[in-house]
């Protein structure tokens, strides 16, 4: 009788903690956030994240990506807001040190509680980037060709939505956010 209970019970545990074949968590990758702390890519699981890649050194579109997801937690109430992870993946890890990105979110004014700027190795970086389908290549200058989206990822780690849109909130993004925040918890 005990080894069917607990039978049932490691049955059970892996069902509710199996994570969709198209999550972007299932790729078990660690990141260095802002702070200099390891985090796991799928930290926020549980709750939808808007997230992208990008570079600090970037003058023109990574700002504007950051400024699209300002745009899209504002476009919330503010008790959903505070629901919303927004995580910023580097795909120039070799210059974005903790430090760099550290000095990107007081320059930036990003509440370290609600955004988490991260850098992994470039293999991770590269593995992500196609997980998102977000493509980047280095030019000889030192800078890069990239992607412009803002995605958002449910609380499994799908991709619920995605925009090229940085000039303000995506109405489509934000209502595929709220529908994410409104749908009833996972076990």
């Amino acid at each position: 009788m005990k080894r069917r209970l607990l039978l049932s019970w490691v049955t059970f545990a892996g069902a509710v903690s199996a994570l969709p074949g198209d999550s972007v968590y299932q790729l078990a990758a660690t990141l260095t956030d802002q702070r200099g702390q390891p985090v796991q890519l799928d930290a926020a699981r549980g709750q939808p994240v808007l997230v992208s890649m990008f570079y600090t050194s970037c003058q023109f579109v990574c700002p504007m990506l950051i400024d699209a997801a300002r745009d899209t937690q504002a476009a919330l109430p503010e008790a959903e807001r505070r629901r919303v992870k927004v995580l910023l993946i580097s795909f120039d890890p070799v210059r974005d040190t903790p430090a760099k990105l550290a000095a990107m979110a007081r320059e930036r004014g990003l509440d370290a509680s609600q955004w988490t700027l991260a850098r992994t190795d470039p293999a991770t970086a590269r593995k992500i980037a196609a997980l998102l389908k977000f493509q980047y290549r280095a030019l000889p200058d030192g800078e890069f060709n990239h992607s412009a989206e803002l995605i958002l990822l449910d609380g499994e780690g799908r991709i619920a939505a995605r925009t090229a849109m940085l000039a303000g909130a995506d109405a489509r993004v934000v209502a595929a956010l709220r529908k994410q925040l409104s749908a009833p918890a996972r076990p």
